[in-house]
């Protein structure tokens, strides 16, 4: 009863013409404003030279990762809302896998290397020029990108390798871990283990490398004894902890489980806050609320 699926079905949200077509106007409006938000990011970085700071470039990198990120997952998506066939090929679901596991891979590394950076500007000022030099945040950069990219290698193959029987629904809105396993006729016992040790390291190291420097950025601050300077600085990263935490918290309760169980419609619920949310925010908190990059947009 093994048969070769060449395509799979995209079940996404719901059936009902009227919230298809709702759904598709406003994830279209997210879309369109996460891509002009980080492209007007990449292009304000690139063309003021007064932004050429290793921090800035980190923003730049994050941007352009977001516009990769969610052009992987929403045109499909906005496709499949307004199409009556709903399928996507198979080699185009592992594609589609590929690239959303290794972008999301690559933006828990940035992340966590931003909060790095942040945690030098902020705790050890006098050392940082010295220490985040343009050499070391290229190495940074490219090896957040190469980890990255060779992160999503393994999920990926492991997947592809599985049989799928006849039954080609995909209860989701893109081809994601979780529901692929389960449509597997396969014994997918050690692919769900590999992938969920993979998750754990990737995510929680990231995360507690985040979680420290953040920690550690709070208590310098209340250090301060400007009461302005101690608010400006606290609103700041507060705003940078609150979305890191929202990406970490969503990605954990998605992929750091031993077993992938998880009901498709929370599945879709927690997916849409890393898929969609996380990259529209993005902008608005690191870049968008800095002051020193709005004098540059305005100049610009």
């Amino acid at each position: 009863n093994v048969t070769a699926v060449l395509e799979f079905k995209l079940l996404g949200f719901s059936s009902n013409p009227y919230c298809q077509i709702l759904l598709f106007v406003v994830v279209m409006v997210v879309y369109i404003l996460t891509i002009l938000e980080n492209t007007i990011i990449i292009l304000v970085v690139t063309l003021e030279p007064k932004l050429h700071s290793p921090m800035f470039r980190f923003l730049q990198n994050l941007s352009f990762l977001e516009v990769c990120y969610t052009t992987t997952i929403v045109p499909k998506m906005l496709f499949n809302l307004l199409a009556k066939r709903r399928s996507i090929s198979f080699s185009g679901c592992m594609a589609q896998l590929y690239y959303f596991v290794s972008l999301g891979a690559t933006e828990c590394y940035l992340l966590a290397v931003m909060a790095y950076d942040r945690f030098l500007a902020v705790c050890q000022p006098l050392q940082y020029s010295a220490v985040m030099t343009n050499e070391s945040y290229m190495h940074l950069a490219v090896g957040s990108w190469v980890s990255g990219i060779f992160t999503g290698f393994l999920p990926c193959l492991m997947i592809s390798r599985l049989h799928f029987c006849s039954y080609n629904l995909i209860d989701h809105f893109f081809c994601d871990i979780s529901p692929l396993l389960k449509l597997s006729c396969s014994d997918t016992t050690v692919t769900e283990a590999v992938i969920f040790i993979l998750s754990l390291l990737v995510l929680s190291s990231c995360f507690l490398l985040t979680l420290v420097s953040y920690l550690v950025i709070i208590l310098t601050i209340l250090k301060i004894p400007s009461a302005s300077g101690k608010r400006v600085t606290f609103s700041t990263c507060s705003s940078h902890f609150v979305v890191v935490t929202i990406y970490y918290g969503a990605m954990i309760v998605m992929y750091v489980r031993p077993t992938y169980n998880l009901s498709s419609d929370l599945n879709k619920a927690v997916a849409v806050l890393y898929t969609m949310i996380t990259p529209l925010l993005n902008p608005v908190i690191y870049s968008l609320r800095n002051k020193e990059f709005k004098k540059a947009l305005e100049k610009t």
